[in-house]
């Protein structure tokens, strides 16, 4: 979907299938409220070769998953779920009972 404003429920709402919202921006910055702007947070991604811009903007996402450079692709023992309404605690591996803290898992394919 193009052109997509932040006030339409296909980008405020968690959809579950193959949807690509395009919602233009001026900076970096802007995005990033954007994407935290919802109230959900299973994951994120995006798609740079700086490195800096990779731990900077990763740091700022609320989002329980943040995948770089690819989507989706996560290995199965590391923590999986979501902050805000999208996870209650994390499922898969150890940290799966450390209800009461925020980990996000961050994925960069080069």
């Amino acid at each position: 979907f193009y052109d997509v404003k932040m006030e339409m429920e296909i980008a405020r709402e968690e959809i579950f299938g193959p949807v690509l919202c395009v919602i233009p921006f001026d900076d970096e910055e802007s995005v990033v409220t954007m994407a935290n702007s919802t109230s959900y947070g299973l994951a994120a991604g995006f798609y740079t070769q700086d490195y800096k811009r990779i731990h900077r903007v990763s740091a700022k996402l609320n989002a329980g998953m943040v995948f770089v450079n690819h989507y989706g692709q996560y290995d199965f023992s590391s923590p999986f779920g979501g902050f805000k309404e999208s996870g209650w605690g994390k499922e898969m591996s150890h940290l799966s009972l450390d209800a009461y803290t925020k980990l996000k898992s961050v994925w960069v394919q080069l």
